[in-house]
């Protein structure tokens, strides 16, 4: 037989790439069309090979799979790719996937820049079991909790530090306050500061100005310890990999993807073990545990890594969640005059002429309302991480095969009218009526539920309900101009993309917010 040797060597990279196109299709199309189980739910159609990918490929997702609910259901099933995933766009089906159903989804399924930059060792990134369990006890007693005598003094503890931050944050406002007792302010700008500092200060026991990395060869400001702690890391885990939606084709490179990863994991790891190194001097000098870290370095069953982890976890419990709150809140409040005075009066009725304090938080259900109001409208995260069904179960009547991922979308169900009257508005007075109870103030489910709900929530509620109530009564807040509208956000997430620009003007004074150009 005659062999064409020329004909063998020319095969072309192209060619080859062909034909791995081909057999990725042919893998694809079985796993597109395999066979579905009896009493399945419904399935929004979709393409070959890609399924719903997309028709989702605009920055805000949750408003296509909200909109669908309104076709399909409350759940339906969509294909990502070669991944099935379920969708629950109301309370009553997320509630009984996060609790009722939970033992048989509560594996974890992250995308690559998620894993990478987490390591799969923080809480709520790692999968629900012995480990989850140890370390949300450690969060809990020694930062987060309210219970337990030890809890009771760590909080203790870090109570004068919240004090400290308000009085901070309150103090850089006055001073923008012109000569006309009036002033332009950013009020992220000055509270994301302080909230870092005390996150600095609740897990390592002290703010830190600056600190040399010896892994990055240079000395690290406070600006880019945020940066390299909190900023670049929630812009990263944002980034989609198209290799998430087909694991198959993984081995395939995509090179500056992986590249701006591993550089976000490294330095932000580099950053906290030095931090961590540097308290670990000081450890030998001090007669008891005096923060998150001493706590954590005294129990012998965690790693350095898990160490590394969970401190950084910390930080960004404490420095994010509670800015994205108060930011979306004093935003309401500004455009609205009427809330903003209701707030104002009951704290006067309940503070008097004293600072709100903490202890006050109990008696002031206007401020109550408004914070989980804020919550409802604006969920700092409106799609819950991917759970992954590791055993065949059922939600809403369904069959769920195990294999299938289960995701909430958060903005759904705080957007059901059968649950909320005209849930596009900003109404705290919603929870005052008769028609809710206070248990109805966390059914907007922004903390999650279950063994999955949020370790730092009564924290977040604290440090944001204390600020925007601070802030109420020590300014009077209006709006710029012009941004009345501006509700943009930074991509998948809640986060507001453009900072709030108020103006404010002190309380006492001449003038009201009306007055404002």
């Amino acid at each position: 037989m005659d062999v064409n040797l020329q004909s063998i060597y020319s095969v072309t990279p192209a060619m080859i790439a062909a034909a791995v196109a081909a057999v990725a299709a042919a893998m694809g199309i079985l796993v597109l069309y395999r066979r579905r189980p009896p009493n399945s739910p419904p399935v929004v159609p979709g393409i070959p090979l890609l399924g719903n990918l997309l028709q989702l490929k605009e920055s805000k997702p949750y408003h296509i799979l909200a909109k669908w609910a309104e076709v399909y259901g409350p759940i339906y099933s969509i294909k990502l790719g070669s991944s099935s995933t379920v969708i629950l766009n109301s309370t009553e089906l997320s509630k009984e996937a996060l609790v009722t159903r939970f033992s048989s989804i509560s594996t974890r399924k992250l995308s690559n820049a998620l894993e990478t930059i987490t390591g799969k060792e923080i809480i709520v990134a790692c999968d629900y079991g012995e480990y989850h369990k140890m370390a949300k006890k450690h969060l809990i007693s020694a930062v987060l909790g309210t219970n337990a005598q030890e809890v009771l003094e760590y909080q203790k503890r870090n109570r004068p530090h919240r004090d400290c931050m308000m009085d901070n944050v309150v103090a850089k406002l006055s001073a923008k306050i012109n000569d006309d007792d009036c002033g332009l302010v950013e009020i992220r700008e000055i509270f994301q500061l302080e909230l870092f500092q005390l996150a600095l200060k609740q897990s390592l026991g002290r703010d830190v100005g600056s600190i040399y990395v010896e892994e990055l060869g240079a000395t690290i400001s406070k600006k880019e310890m945020i940066d390299i702690l909190v900023l670049d890391p929630l812009i990263r885990v944002l980034e989609i990999d198209w290799r998430d939606f087909f694991p198959y084709l993984r081995w395939i490179p995509n090179r500056s993807m992986e590249m701006r990863i591993r550089q976000t994991a490294t330095r932000k790891r580099a950053v906290t073990k030095a931090l961590i190194d540097e308290k670990r001097e000081q450890i030998a000098h001090e007669e008891e545990p005096r923060c998150y870290l001493d706590y954590l370095l005294s129990e012998s069953a965690l790693t350095e890594e898990q160490v590394i982890a969970l401190v950084w976890e910390a930080i960004i419990e404490t420095s994010d969640p509670p800015m994205v709150a108060t930011e979306w809140a004093m935003y309401e409040i500004a455009k609205n005059p009427t809330k903003q005075n209701r707030i104002y009066q009951e704290i006067q009725n309940v503070c008097g002429s004293e600072k709100i304090k903490e202890e006050d938080l109990q008696h002031l259900r206007y401020l109550n309302a408004a914070f989980h109001e804020t919550l409802r409208l604006y969920p700092p995260v409106p799609m819950t991480l991917p759970s992954h069904v590791h055993e065949d179960t059922q939600l809403g009547g369904y069959n769920i095969p195990a294999g299938t991922d289960i995701c909430v979308n958060l903005y759904a169900c705080n957007m059901n009218e059968k649950d909320w009257k005209e849930p596009k508005e900003w109404r705290p007075e919603r929870f005052l009526s008769d028609e809710y109870e206070q248990m109805d103030m966390y059914k907007t489910m922004s903390f999650a539920c279950g063994k999955r709900v949020c370790t730092g929530s009564l924290q977040a509620m604290l440090i944001a309900c204390t600020a925007i109530g601070r802030l109420v009564q020590e300014f009077e807040w209006k709006l710029k101009e012009g941004d009345g509208d501006d509700v943009d956000t930074l991509g998948i997430t809640m986060h507001k993309l453009h900072p709030v620009q108020a103006y404010i003007r002190p309380r006492g004074r001449c003038g009201s917010v009306q007055k404002y150009t």
